[in-house]
């Protein structure tokens, strides 16, 4: 990777992880704040309408985004075009969405999804806005915008939902905590961002960014309607319950995944979109991307589920431990994240939509078939199912890399499995701690977070980690400058 490349790979993604961090920071008080106040039927009703809502964000949230970045020349004439494009299409969404709400609410006889619904579906149109302003934000790498924003629209949408909750307003914080985040955040990009609105369009420059977009929007649709159809199933043939306890489960493991793997790889993309015509240099960027955030990401998330279960009893509550177990299986599936994202945005950026659709269709076909024979056990069958299904899916992820960007196994292997058994070694010697030593859990987590982060640093030492040698030259350049 060139050295302007590293730089704007690293200085994009100090911003789009500050952000991240800034914004997770605040939602998980909140979240803890509220987890205390709310039942876990109550999260299992917001969670269940969110998997709608989630859905519909996908057809503005995916494929023009993606386009508008990759596209080497793109000018004023195409964000004002997909802008308009999106207002219309995500007014469509949102009167579809008013009219399911009843028949929706009739299938899982809820009546309160009816009104949580069609207000939530709000959000849909803003967003369709926000994911233009995005697009420009990251195709101009100006991510420290991003991070006023978020942190922001986080900060006045968590104070909102708390004082809901402490007023008796039961889901309806949770709902007001959401949409008032996503307009704060529209209007802060809005006023902040130099691109500004003309009043232009095209339907050819449309067709053009969907001829590279409508592949990704089909792919992120699929993967998202997988991922939805599990809470949906969980809601359906088991119990709200059920569903707020593996949805919270799956919350703090996605915590410091999208954390640190959205940020590094949301710089990365407009980076190798750029270099797109040498594969070379995209490949090295996948494997270097490979290594650092598997590297960053393993320890946390194996560290994690060493301290799961007092953590959850400490933070949230006894009432919140059923938890645990969908936690850990969370954090087992997220540590393949680093290789299979590395390879995504690498595809993506050579201009290959085509091959992300065609890795991704057998995998949620594959995936299907293992949810439905597990969904007759029980919810943690069904939730350790999708472990199988990741690495089904990270092999073919290596195949397609293989043909396209040239990156191997091999490589594959060599860039991420190390770094997940030092990891391991440390996470071990960390749940040993949290068995044999008899104190208070605060003083407990304490010695094995410490302990954990030594073992850690001292194995990256003695096998001259690259990713570590680079972190502490960040480091050192940081204190020297200063």
């Amino acid at each position: 990777m060139a050295q302007s490349d590293k730089s704007k790979v690293i200085k994009g993604a100090f911003w789009k992880f500050a952000e991240r961090i800034a914004a997770q920071l605040v939602s998980l008080v909140v979240s803890i704040i509220l987890a205390r106040l709310l039942s876990p039927g109550e999260y299992g009703t917001i969670s269940l309408v969110m998997v709608f809502i989630t859905i519909a964000n996908v057809f503005v949230s995916s494929g023009f985004g993606q386009a508008l970045i990759q596209k080497k020349d793109a000018d004023s004439l195409d964000f004002s075009s997909v802008f308009y494009f999106s207002l219309f299409f995500t007014a469509i969404i949102y009167v579809c969405l008013f009219f399911l709400a009843k028949p929706i609410s009739n299938f899982y006889n809820m009546p309160i999804l009816v009104p949580v619904l069609r207000v939530l579906a709000i959000s849909v149109p803003i967003m369709g806005i926000n994911s233009v302003q995005q697009a420009y934000v990251a195709r101009k790498m100006q991510f420290k915008l991003f991070f006023y924003a978020t942190f922001i629209g986080t900060l006045i949408s968590a104070i909102v939902g708390i004082v809901l909750a402490y007023s008796g307003f039961g889901v309806w914080a949770l709902v007001a905590q959401s949409l008032t985040n996503n307009v704060i955040d529209t209007i802060i990009l809005q006023i902040t961002i130099n691109w500004r609105l003309t009043r232009e369009f095209s339907f050819e420059r449309i067709a053009l960014l969907l001829s590279y977009g409508w592949k990704l929007l089909l792919q992120s649709l699929i993967l998202q309607f997988y991922s939805s159809l599990r809470s949906l199933l969980i809601g359906k043939f088991y119990t709200t319950e059920d569903l707020s306890f593996y949805t919270k489960g799956n919350q703090f493991p996605e915590l410091i995944s999208s954390n640190i793997d959205t940020g590094i790889n949301t710089a990365l993309f407009p980076v190798m979109s750029k270099a797109q015509d040498s594969i070379s240099r995209v490949k090295s960027m996948a494997r270097r991307t490979t290594d650092f955030t598997s590297y960053v990401m393993s320890p946390f998330l194996i560290g994690f589920m060493a301290i799961a279960e007092p953590f959850i009893s400490l933070i949230l509550t006894d009432k919140w431990l059923p938890c645990v177990p969908y936690l850990r299986i969370c954090c087992i599936i997220l540590l393949f994240r680093s290789p299979q994202t590395a390879i995504l945005q690498a595809i993506k950026a050579v201009g290959r939509s085509d091959a992300v659709l065609k890795v991704d269709v057998p995998i949620r076909i594959f995936a299907i078939v293992i949810l439905l024979i597990s969904l007759k056990h029980s919810v943690y069958v069904f939730a350790l199912s999708e472990i199988v299904v990741t690495l089904f899916g990270t092999i073919l992820y290596i195949i397609v890399s293989e043909k396209i960007i040239d990156y191997t196994c091999k490589e594959v292997c060599h860039d991420f499995l190390i770094n997940v058994l030092l990891a391991s070694i440390m996470g071990l010697v960390v749940f040993v701690i949290g068995k044999v030593v008899l104190l208070h859990p605060i003083i407990i987590m304490f010695i094995q977070v410490l302990t954990g982060a030594f073992i850690y640093i001292l194995l990256s030492i003695v096998t001259k980690s690259r990713s570590f040698l680079e972190i502490k030259g960040i480091i050192f350049k940081i204190i020297f400058k200063r």
